[in-house]
C-alpha cells in the first residue's frame, strides 16, 4: 500500500529538526498548490537555494524519510522559468514509492499549519510547540495537534459476493462503502452506520483487515469486512452515491492501483484471503 515503503523509514518526530542541506526537498506554498519541477516533482534544496531568495528563517521543518527532509516555504506558489504549479493530491503518483509517501504526508502537516495561524479560542496567533508537533497560543494556553480524520472503509459480504459502489462524482472507478466517525463512535459503530445509511442494509461478524494514513484527504483509516445480516432489496443512498451492485469473485472489474486500502481489501477477497 501507499505507506509500505521499507527498507525506507518515515521519521516523522518533531525532534529530528535540522537546517535544510543538499538533497532535501521542498514545498512552497499554499492552500494545498505548490512549486513543483517541470518533471512534477518538489524541487531539491539546491535548487530552490539558486533560483529564490529565502532566508533560513522561511525554511519550515516538516519531517524526513531516511536522511532526507522536507521542508515549507510559506508563500503562494507563483510561476517561475523551469517551474510549473500543481496540486498536492498529485503527490501519490510519484515515485519512488518512499518519495511519494513522504512528499504527501509532509503536505499532510504544511497544510495544517496553513489553516491553523490563529487560536480558534481567543483569535491570538499561535506558535510552534517545543517538545512536540503541536502550536500553541500563549494568550490563553489553547495547544492543537496535526489534524487527522478518521474514517473507515467496509467490504460488505454475502458469501461469494462483495458489495462494490460508484459515486455520484469524482472517483469513477467501484469502491467500497466508507466514511468518516462521528464524534463518540468506535469504528465498528461507524461501520454499522455507513452501510444502513449508504445501502439500507445491516451487518454482522465486523473484523478488522489493515489500516492507512491516507495524507490527500488529512484521513487515518481503518478497514472492516461485515458479513450481510439479511438478503434483502438495497436502498441507495443518492446524495453521494450513483450504483450499489453485488460481484461474485470473478466478476469483480477491474480497478485502481494496490496502493490503497479500498483496492488492497477488495483484491484480498477476489484472491479468496478474506
Amino acid at each position: 500500500m501507499f505507506q509500505d515503503i521499507a527498507p525506507h523509514v518515515l521519521n516523522n518526530q518533531n525532534d529530528k529538526r535540522r537546517a535544510p542541506r543538499n538533497g532535501d526537498y521542498v514545498l512552497i506554498g499554499r492552500n494545498q498548490q505548490v512549486v513543483l519541477t517541470m518533471a512534477g516533482n518538489l524541487p531539491s534544496y539546491e535548487a530552490v537555494a539558486k533560483d529564490w531568495a529565502f532566508n533560513g528563517e522561511q525554511y519550515r521543518y516538516l519531517l524526513a524519510t531516511d536522511d532526507i527532509a522536507f521542508y515549507w516555504i510559506d508563500v503562494d506558489a507563483t510561476e517561475k522559468a523551469g517551474y510549473q504549479i500543481g496540486a498536492t493530491r498529485s503527490f501519490r503518483n510519484l515515485t519512488p514509492a518512499w518519495l511519494g509517501f513522504g512528499s504527501a504526508t509532509a503536505a499532510h502537516l504544511a497544510w495544517w499549519y496553513d489553516t491553523n495561524r490563529f487560536c480558534g479560542h481567543c483569535g491570538q496567533p499561535l506558535h510552534e510547540g517545543t517538545t512536540e508537533r503541536s502550536l500553541v497560543c500563549d494568550t490563553c494556553g489553547q495547544t492543537i495537534y496535526p489534524t487527522i480524520m478518521p474514517a473507515i472503509i467496509v467490504g460488505v459480504t454475502h458469501g461469494d459476493k462483495l458489495l462494490m459502489t460508484k459515486f455520484l462524482g469524482g472517483y469513477d472507478r467501484y469502491a467500497l462503502i466508507s466514511g468518516y466517525t462521528e464524534i463518540g463512535e468506535t469504528f465498528e459503530d461507524t461501520v454499522r452506520r455507513e452501510v444502513m445509511e449508504e445501502v439500507g442494509l445491516q451487518v454482522h461478524n465486523i473484523r478488522y483487515y489493515g489500516s492507512q494514513p491516507w495524507a490527500p484527504s488529512h484521513t487515518l483509516l481503518a478497514g472492516y469486512f461485515a458479513d450481510l445480516d439479511k438478503d434483502i432489496a438495497i436502498e441507495l443512498e443518492t446524495d453521494e452515491l450513483a450504483k450499489a451492485q453485488w460481484f461474485t469473485r470473478d466478476q469483480i472489474p477491474a480497478g485502481d492501483t494496490t496502493d490503497s486500502l479500498t483496492w488492497t481489501m477488495i483484491g484480498a477477497f477476489r484472491n479468496k484471503q478474506a
